[in-house]
């Protein structure tokens, strides 16, 4: 294709240096165009991904499957088939808080930087815009990859918007760049995921040194707006987010947030049934009682995010509540729990029969064949990935809510795995199946946002009932800058939204009750159905303050919740001596992990919250600081 397409583009100059002497540069015109590039130059059923890296030895990073559904791609090494969540370093002089790439490598960036133009000058290459971010608020994005790894641009086209080398004008600046050069990982790095972020006031620059694309197109995508929006006075929250039509025709909007495993894939879910219909609400861990309920009709779903929820400042009005939108155009899912044909049905029919090709990570995919989501790789060991992925671009998901309108969040939840805990073993899984709290209180709980129980996405956690923390907003592992300037800017976006209902919900265990995912269907359920409201007769303070009010009655289809769900200390196997030992450890572990942000930039607002947890305040005093506008009544 004509290199002069290049002078559309307003790029550093050493990129347009390096693009003005590579070998071909391919700009795609459609995503079916960038499909059949995944399969290598002469369209094979199968293609290997491998690059020299050195004079006599070349390496396979990736095989490619062309099914019928889409491309398969399966890593060679099992290390690629995740993201290594210590792979992210800094090249620039930007403030951050993050590992700087001169203090890890022992040399500036600029010398790799240059090392990675002289690369890409001599390859064949894809270069192809995109949008990041939503469609109301969307920046020119683009990315240069390998011609031969064509699976990692058609990956991005799908979770952000692709736009079609026709459709560029002269004059397109991309305020984020990812560059794709996969043999630095074995040439540079000893094997190990790296990516590098390159911040400039005009331009974020990712410079990805391997071809899983978790790491860059998908967190690196997300790393980039959370830098757009430190600048510019927004946050994108890591969170899922939906549309709650309940069966009286009410709506409400439920925005979930939470480190890894908390549950925001599990938000979008319909309630999961036994197989008489009934809906398993706890299993006690000792005596094996089962404890359910029956729901009739269910509030209707209409997802609007995934991962990734953009809350623009532009968006914002006067309403008081959180606007948002989706900050993807399609969703890297993870199917790790879809192990048999009908465990997760709209994915995989969504998957079977797409409107278009989808691609698929991590899964068994044969030639010519229909690649199913619950057929997932081998690892080394024998067993599953845990890893599998689909990409399913967003228009392709049953009631998805319009992308080109901005929602107005009702209730804005916080998942938290909880493990099992009696007397004889307290723990801090003391949570009740609802917890009410006020703005103070949510902002802490997302300041430390603790990884909790059996974390599926971090072994050592899963090992153990050892409580960690994921950081600001849970999405502090993908930020670039200081942790201090978010903390500000989330108080600011929770105070702010003083008319939305802040609320804490467990999963995996109340007390010594094994319930899983199912409180947080019927909390959705109950809180739906009552508008993202709740009436003060119905409140308690709870024992431990961080969990700020507990429900002592709940009653969803004309069936009352038992108390010991609502308030665990009522449970006989757990006591209130049980449960203030538990309340005793995720104190401490607040206490512990909040000293880091008494620092001089810290908001005063920000200051007099945490000092309150310091010092044991009482509920009362959070509520004196910031109201709860949504509880009424008596």
């Amino acid at each position: 294709m004509d290199k002069n397409m290049i002078n559309r583009f307003v790029l550093p100059e050493d990129l347009k240096q390096a693009l003005d002497s590579a070998e071909k540069i391919i700009f795609p015109k459609t995503k079916a165009q960038l499909v059949e590039l995944c399969y290598g130059p002469n369209g094979a059923a199968r293609f290997n991904v491998s690059y020299d890296i050195s004079e006599k030895e070349s390496y396979v990073e990736a095989d490619v499957v062309r099914c019928k559904n889409g491309p398969s791609v399966n890593f060679t090494d099992a290390y690629m088939r995740r993201r290594d969540p210590d792979c992210m370093y800094i090249g620039d002089e930007l403030p951050t808080d993050k590992p700087k790439f001169e203090d890890r490598w022992g040399y500036k960036f600029s010398q790799l930087r240059q090392e990675t133009m002289n690369w890409i000058s001599h390859q064949e290459l894809v270069v192809m815009p995109f949008m990041m971010g939503s469609k109301l608020h969307g920046y020119e994005s683009l990315v240069i990859a390998p011609a031969n790894a064509a699976f990692f641009a058609f990956a991005l086209a799908n979770i952000q918007k692709f736009i079609s080398i026709e459709d560029v004008e002269e004059g397109y600046t991309p305020r984020a760049i990812i560059y794709v050069a996969p043999p630095f990982r074995h040439t540079h790095f000893g094997g190990k995921q790296v990516v590098v972020h390159y911040r400039s006031e005009q331009l974020h620059e990712i410079f990805s040194y391997n071809l899983y694309p978790g790491p860059s197109a998908k967190k690196g995508v997300f790393s980039a707006l959370i830098d757009i929006g430190e600048k510019e006075g927004w946050v994108t929250n890591h969170a899922s987010a939906a549309l709650l039509q309940t069966p009286y025709d009410s709506e409400v909007v439920f925005m979930h947030e939470g480190a890894s495993g908390g549950g925001k894939s599990e938000m979008l879910e319909e309630v999961h049934r036994e197989s008489d219909e009934r809906v398993l609400l706890g299993e006690h861990t000792v005596t094996g009682e089962r404890f359910e309920i029956r729901l009739g009709e269910t509030c209707e779903i209409f997802p609007i995010a995934d991962d990734m929820v953009m809350a623009h400042r532009d968006m914002q009005d006067d309403s008081h509540k959180l606007a948002i939108t989706d900050a993807e155009n399609g969703w890297f899912l993870r199917v790790d729990g879809d192990n048999y044909y009908g465990n997760i049905p709209m994915y995989e029919r969504i998957s079977i029969h797409p409107s278009e090709p989808v691609e698929f990570f991590n899964i068994d995919g044969v030639p010519g064949a229909t690649c199913l989501i619950w057929e997932h790789i081998k690892e080394p060991n024998g067993k599953p990935c845990s890893n599998p992925r689909v990409i399913l671009p967003r228009e392709m998901i049953d009631n998805i809510y319009p992308d080109d309108e901005a929602a107005l969040v009702d209730v804005r939840s916080f998942g938290v795995r909880m493990p099992p805990s009696t007397k004889e073993n307290p723990n801090y899984g003391v949570m009740g199946l609802v917890q009410v709290v006020p703005p103070a209180l949510a902002w802490l709980w997302r300041l430390v946002a603790p990884r909790g129980f059996k974390n599926p996405s971090i072994e050592d956690n899963a090992k153990s009932n050892v409580m960690t923390s994921e950081g600001v907003g849970s999405y502090w592992p993908f930020a670039t800058g200081k942790k201090i300037t978010q903390a500000n800017m989330l108080l600011k976006q929770i105070t702010e939204a003083s008319e939305t209902l802040y609320v804490l919900i467990p999963n995996q265990h109340i007390g010594v009750y094994r319930i899983g995912f199912a409180g947080e269907w019927i909390a959705r359920e109950y809180l739906a159905r009552r508008g993202g409201v709740v009436k003060k007769k119905q409140l308690v303070p709870a024992r431990c303050p961080l969990f700020g009010y507990s429900l002592d009655e709940m009653k969803i289809d004309g069936q009352t919740i038992r108390r010991k769900f609502l308030r665990p200390e009522l449970q006989s196997k757990l006591g209130e001596e049980g449960y203030d030992k538990g309340a005793e450890i995720i104190t401490d572990f607040f206490k512990e992990e909040l000293k880091q942000f008494l620092v001089p930039e810290l908001d005063p607002l920000g200051r007099e919250i945490i000092e309150l947890c310091m010092n044991d305040a009482p509920l009362e005093a959070y509520l004196e600081l910031t109201p709860i506008k949504r509880v009424t009544g008596r």
